[in-house]
C-alpha cells in the first residue's frame, strides 16, 4: 500500500509541475505509473472519441500508464451494470444522468475523490457544479464535458445583417410572428425526439417558476399538476403553433433532432431558427455546408426572469477503483489543462471556470462558455435529475408528455395527469 501512495504521490506532484509548462513530449524513460492500465468507459464516439483520446494521450505520455477508452455509446448505463454485475467494472466511467451517479453510489459501486482532486474541483468548478457530484455529503465525480442547453441558432444568411436576436421572450415571439407575416415558417422543432421538447419546457420553467421551484419539481416534492407546469406550458405554447412549424405540429412531431438543424442550415433550409444545445454545433459540421460563428450563429435562450438563466446537461466522470492510476486520471481529468486540449478541437465546452474562453476555435463557442460559466441561475437538465423510467425514456413518461402537448395543448389536464401518476410510481420505485 505504501508503495501505491508514493507512486501517486510522484505522479501528483509530476502532473502539477507540468501543467504550469502546458503539454510535454513523452518523457525519456517510464513515468511514476510506467505498467498500470487504466480503462474508461464513456459515451463519446467518433470525433468525440478522437479529441478525449487525445486528452488521454497528454496523461499517458506523463505517467507511462496505459489507458483504453471504450465507447458505450448511448448504452452506457447497461454496459456499466453489466460489467458491475460480472465483478469487472472499469476504471473510470462517464455517466449523463446524475440521478444514476446517485443510485451508484448509494449501491457502493463507486469510490469516493481523493482529497486532491476535490482540492482541484473546489479550485476551479462554481459549487453548483460540485454539488452536481455529491450524494449524501460525499463527493464522487465532476462534469467534464457540458452543455449549455440554453442556446438558440440561426441562419445569419436567411434572416439578414439587419438581424437583431430577441433578449426577452416577447421579443422572441414577436421575431417568430413577423417572420410568419411574411411568408415564411420561422421555428425548426425537432419532436420526434421527446428530450429536444423537455429541453424547452426545462428552460421556460426555470424562468417562470424559479430555481427553488425547478429542484422541487425534478425531486417530485411538488406535484405535476401544480399551476406553475401550466403556467410554463402555456407561455411555451406561444412559440408551438402550427404556422410557426415546417409541415405544422404532425410534421415537428416526425422531425427528429439532427433534421431539425438540417432544416435550417442545410442546402435547401425549411426555417431560420432551432433551438437546442451548444452539441448543434455538431450536427451542423457533419450534416449541413454552414459554418458555425458564421452562417450559423447563436444568441441565449430569451430572458422571461430578471436574471441569466442556463439548463446545462453534461457527462460526469466517476471512479470505480482505488488504483493509483485511476486517482491521478481523475485529478488530471479535472484540471482546467485537460479541459483546454479538448476546448482547442472544438465539441466541447466545460464548465471548468478557468479554461480560457480564447481556448475555444470561435466565436459562438467562446459565447456559449462563457454564459454557461456565468449564469446567476444554472441548473441541470430536469429530465436526467429524474429517475430515468420518467425521464429519459423514448415514448414515454417526461418524452411521451411533452409530446402529447405540443400534438394537443387542450389536453393539458389529462397529460399533467398522467404524468403525475407516472412520476408517483417512479420515486416510490426509488429509482432516484
Amino acid at each position: 500500500m505504501r508503495g501505491k501512495q508514493v507512486a501517486f504521490g510522484l505522479v501528483t506532484a509530476f502532473l502539477v509541475v507540468a501543467g504550469c509548462a502546458g503539454p510535454q513530449p513523452a518523457p525519456a524513460r517510464p513515468g511514476p505509473l510506467a505498467g498500470q492500465t487504466i480503462e474508461v468507459l464513456a459515451v463519446w464516439s467518433d470525433e468525440e472519441q478522437a479529441a478525449f483520446e487525445r486528452v488521454l494521450d497528454v496523461f499517458e505520455q506523463r505517467t507511462g500508464a496505459t489507458v483504453t477508452y471504450v465507447s458505450g455509446g448511448d448504452e452506457v448505463p447497461t454496459v456499466l451494470a453489466t460489467r458491475l454485475a460480472g465483478g469487472s467494472p472499469p476504471d473510470v466511467a462517464g455517466v449523463a444522468q446524475p440521478a444514476l451517479v446517485r443510485t451508484l453510489a448509494r449501491a457502493g459501486s463507486l469510490v469516493p475523490l481523493d482529497p486532491s482532486t476535490e482540492s482541484v474541483i473546489d479550485a476551479q468548478f462554481a459549487p453548483v457544479w460540485k454539488e452536481l457530484g455529491t450524494v449524501d455529503g460525499e463527493l464522487y465525480g465532476f462534469v467534464f464535458k457540458a452543455a449549455n442547453k440554453s442556446t438558440v441558432w440561426y441562419d445569419a444568411g436567411q434572416l439578414g445583417p439587419g438581424f437583431v436576436p430577441p433578449r426577452t421572450w416577447d421579443e422572441f415571439v414577436e421575431t417568430l410572428r413577423k417572420l410568419s407575416d411574411t411568408g415564411r415558417t420561422p421555428l425548426s422543432v425537432g419532436g420526434a425526439d421527446g428530450w429536444t421538447l423537455t429541453d424547452w419546457f426545462e428552460n421556460v420553467y426555470l424562468q417562470t417558476a424559479g430555481g427553488a421551484m425547478y429542484d422541487r419539481l425534478a425531486r417530485h416534492e411538488i406535484s405535476w399538476t401544480d399551476p406553475s407546469v401550466r403556467t410554463a406550458l402555456q407561455t411555451l405554447g406561444r412559440v408551438f403553433r402550427p404556422e410557426y412549424l415546417p409541415g405544422g405540429i404532425s410534421s415537428a412531431l416526425q422531425t427528429e433532432f439532427t433534421e431539425s438543424v438540417v432544416d435550417v442550415f442545410g442546402a435547401d433550409p425549411k426555417a431560420s431558427i432551432v433551438f437546442e444545445a451548444d452539441f448543434v454545433a455538431g450536427a451542423i459540421a457533419e450534416s449541413t455546408p454552414a459554418r458555425v460563428g458564421a452562417d450559423a450563429r447563436v444568441f441565449p435562450f430569451p430572458r422571461i426572469g430578471p436574471t441569466s438563466s442556463v439548463v446545462s446537461g453534461g457527462d460526469t466522470l466517476v471512479a470505480l477503483t482505488d488504483e493509483p492510476g485511476t486517482k491521478a486520471l481523475m485529478q488530471f481529468l479535472a484540471s482546467s489543462e485537460a479541459a483546454s486540449i479538448w476546448a482547442a478541437q472544438g465539441g466541447f465546452v466545460s464548465p471548468n471556470r478557468q479554461v480560457a474562453l480564447d481556448e475555444y476555435p470561435d466565436d459562438s463557442t467562446r459565447q456559449i462558455a462563457e454564459e454557461l460559466v456565468g449564469a446567476d441561475n444554472l441548473r441541470f437538465d430536469m429530465s436526467d435529475l429524474m429517475p430515468s423510467a420518467l425521464g429519459a425514456t423514448r415514448g414515454d413518461g417526461f418524452w411521451r408528455a411533452m409530446q402529447d402537448y405540443l400534438a394537443d395543448p387542450a389536453q393539458v389536464d389529462r397529460i399533467l395527469a398522467e404524468l403525475e401518476a407516472e412520476a408517483t410510481a417512479a420515486y416510490e420505485e426509488g429509482d432516484s
